[in-house]
């Protein structure tokens, strides 16, 4: 007897550590662990027991079923192999240090008792250390890492496990709802899970959107992304059947600027695994600086300019749409995110830590590599990170990516009435004008120009540079 541990791989298909190389059969777990779990949010535990509900649903259409446990997952894993009699547990390489700890805490607890434990890489398709520079080291610069990963080869998608392979238990454990696990029902809807909804988004995506995804891409108001990072992140879709579909698109592309389109695409999941391989050499960057700067950094503490932001009443109106979405759908556009990123850490000259936690708390996709990647980024504390005199204008970017408020209306009603030159001009509007404009729309919370010039001078301090 296998046991096999699902945690981020919520899939029965393209799973190389479920169909492990042996004859045994496979007995498939999950463990709500409490330690995890203290890092967990509403939106992903909701989206977790929906994929659970599918996969079990598939074990149990061909006479298995999916064992859901409560606890701490050596304790849980160690009593199941004994009660199993199992010779082994197999699981995909965790790439957090939260993760990893775990993992070798259950490693040790099982070798103890004399079980094997067959661990892959099955998130990346490229393991952390395989792609490095010429001297050994793993990249800090996004472009030469993807010059590298584009070329190199990678494997195809695995089929799942055939009936016969798998055990037949006699399971009664119910998989419990958020309330039994601690959790209020999340704000946001939720997208459906499991892997059936992330074949049927995929398949959507490939078949048209993914070749405009060049030029659309940055449109938040346009349903041009591929809304797959969720599937990512809890693994309903595997890196290999992804990007299978991803080549199979490009093949069949209908002209050169769809299969450049296309390229794009895959430039994203190559960011998506140059940042796992940041975290797996760096775990700290979670809540540390990646850069270093000779002086601290002197964010500033604003908790009422913190609670405008999460609340999406900051007076910006692509800022404020974009929280508003989150809100709502546990999701924001990417674009969007790097506007209210920035934002915060440069007009409201607060912590990236702040911005980091409130996404972990809100986002359905969450995951710490490419969610710190991108707060590092627009920090100027990151990896290939945005200069620090380079400060996106929130009022420019609404203009540019949004310039007919298409998006802004959709998520700030207050504005639903306004011209749209009106609502890209609000911070120059006089409060008379405002308040006979948009009465209930708040006036800006801050004024650009001001903490543009505050925010340069607070890194020529953190780096040392600044007048005496």
């Amino acid at each position: 007897m296998r046991l096999h541990w699902h945690r981020t791989d919520l899939r029965p298909s393209d799973n190389l550590a479920l169909v492990a190389p042996d004859d045994d059969p496979i007995l498939p777990v999950y463990a709500f662990d409490p330690r995890i779990l203290s890092h967990a949010a509403p939106p992903r535990v909701a989206f977790v027991i929906d994929s659970l509900a599918a996969l079990r649903d598939w074990y149990r259409q061909r006479e298995s079923d999916l064992v859901v446990v409560r606890g701490r997952a050596p304790d849980e894993l160690a009593r199941l192999a004994e009660a199993s009699d199992a010779d082994s547990v197999s699981w995909a390489q965790a790439y957090s240090g939260l993760g990893r700890r775990r993992d070798d805490r259950v490693r040790e607890c099982l070798d103890g008792m004399g079980v094997d434990t067959h661990v892959v890489h099955d998130h990346l398709h490229h393991e952390p250390g395989s792609i490095t520079t010429n001297q050994g080291d793993p990249y800090s610069v996004y472009s030469y890492f993807w010059k590298k990963w584009k070329d190199r080869e990678k494997r195809g998608s695995v089929q799942a496990p055939g009936a016969d392979r798998l055990a037949t238990p006699r399971s009664d454990t119910s998989i419990p709802t958020l309330e039994d696990l601690g959790f209020d029902r999340p704000e946001a809807e939720i997208p459906p899970g499991g892997y059936t909804a992330a074949r049927h988004r995929l398949n959507d995506f490939c078949s048209g959107p993914i070749y405009d995804y060049g030029d659309a891409r940055d449109d938040p108001a346009a349903d041009a992304t591929s809304r797959l990072s969720a599937h990512l992140t809890h693994g309903t879709v595997g890196v290999r059947t992804l990007h299978d579909r991803v080549v199979r698109a490009r093949e069949t592309a209908p002209d050169d600027e769809a299969r450049e389109a296309v390229e794009t695409f895959r430039g994203e999941l190559a960011w998506r695994e140059f940042y796992h391989h940041v975290l797996y050499f760096n775990p700290e960057v979670v809540t540390e600086n990646y850069r270093d700067y000779e002086n601290p950094i002197e964010w500033r503490d604003d908790p009422e300019a913190l609670q405008a932001w999460r609340d999406g009443e900051t007076g910006y109106p692509i800022v404020d749409a974009g929280m508003r979405q989150l809100r709502a759908e546990a999701y924001m556009h990417n674009r969007v995110r790097m506007i209210v990123a920035s934002f915060l850490t440069k007009d409201l000259l607060l912590d990236w830590r702040e911005g980091y936690d409130w996404f972990r708390r809100k986002l359905v996709d969450h995951n710490p590599a490419n969610d710190n990647g991108g707060w590092q980024w627009a920090a100027s504390t990151g990896t290939d990170a945005q200069p620090y005199f380079r400060i996106f204008n929130p009022m420019t970017q609404g203009e540019r990516h949004d310039p007919d408020a298409t998006y802004i209306k959709r998520y700030v009603p207050e504005l639903s009435d306004v011209a749209p030159d009106l609502i890209h001009d609000w911070h120059e509007l006089s409060p008379t004008q405002r308040r006979r404009t948009a009465p209930e729309y708040p006036a800006p919370i801050v004024d650009h120009a001001e903490r543009r010039e505050q925010a340069l001078a607070m890194f020529e301090r953190a780096r040392g540079e600044a007048d005496d």
